[in-house]
């Protein structure tokens, strides 16, 4: 493909001019490590983590997919001078796959988050997904960031042996948190009626939210955003709809709204009224100015939209 073999030179000419990176030493607020994060939910997970002694450099904003996201030379030559990059893997990051394999040939650490997941916790993909091994969303399981957030610690403890009480007191704070967003998903979940609990969107980002938190969770689209949903698939969603007399679906920050909106007017020629119940932050983080600018507080914005949508 062209765009692999335009960044291939990309990054063959910035690692030529990169000196190499050799870890910094006494890591601390004064000389803290310089690290590279792909998604808006990696890049919080290592401020959180790494607190003051980690400065983050995030590649993707709030609404960017990560499933179609190409690296820019910029991102190259930031990842080249970064003291540890940190990204999802599972194929979520596709377009990244040969500059990981570049920075990790060069010797330029990583951290993985589904490396902290053995297989039995990963979800298959649906069929038709031949080019992903396992769903890559593990974000949206509690349990799981819960294991990333150690492993998190685990590699910067191992990298700066000297703070790793630093690390380990920070991760052990944001797990409190974590326990603390569980509870709350739990409690407003009770609003809503048992036969209720289906979660239609535009893409399918949520099945490990609906493992964990028993909901039936239809995606539209693919694992993969750039699958696309046929009229035959609307119309099949659209039947599922009226048959179990579901009035709710939701857009996602991340993903255009046509094939939703499409979807609601299938469903209203069947003479089912379906209405668009809000918009769900999937692939990424939203922006400070709508309050979901962290990891906790995208999901609690997710729980409180999905809710409000289903139980009236």
């Amino acid at each position: 493909m062209k765009w692999v073999r335009g960044l291939v030179g990309v990054l063959s000419l910035s690692l030529m001019a990169a000196c190499g990176n050799e870890q910094a030493d006494d890591v601390s607020e004064d000389n803290p490590l310089n690290v590279v994060a792909t998604t808006s939910m990696i890049a919080d997970l290592m401020e959180i983590v790494g607190g003051e002694n980690v400065t983050v450099s995030g590649l993707m904003g709030p609404g960017v997919d990560p499933h179609d996201y190409q690296p820019s030379t910029s991102d190259v030559n930031t990842m080249t001078e970064a003291d540890l990059i940190a990204y999802n893997g599972l194929m979520l990051e596709e377009r990244f796959v040969e500059v990981f394999e570049q920075m990790d040939q060069r010797g330029v650490p990583s951290v993985i988050m589904a490396d902290a997941l053995n297989e039995t916790e990963l979800l298959d993909p649906e069929e038709g997904e031949e080019d992903l091994e396992y769903d890559p969303h593990i974000w949206f399981s509690v349990s799981h960031w819960e294991a990333v957030t150690s492993h998190v610690a685990d590699v910067l403890s191992e990298m700066d042996p000297d703070n790793e009480g630093y690390y380990q007191d920070n991760a052990d704070t944001y797990l409190s948190e974590l326990d603390e967003l569980r509870t709350y998903i739990e409690e407003r979940i009770e609003e809503v009626p048992e036969q209720s609990r289906y979660l239609v969107t535009a893409h399918d980002a949520f099945q490990y939210f609906g493992e964990e938190f028993d909901f039936e969770v239809i995606g539209l689209q693919g694992l993969n955003t750039q699958t696309e949903a046929g009229t035959g698939d609307i119309s099949n969603l659209a039947d599922f709809l009226v048959d179990n007399e579901i009035n709710a679906v939701f857009v996602e920050s991340s993903v255009s709204p046509r094939n939703i909106e499409a979807l609601i007017e299938a469903a209203r020629s069947r003479g089912h009224d379906v209405e668009n119940a809000g918009e769900l932050y999937s692939d990424a983080l939203g922006s400070a100015e709508e309050d979901a600018d962290t990891y906790l507080k995208m999901y609690r914005s997710n729980i409180d939209t999905i809710v409000d949508g289903l139980a009236n």
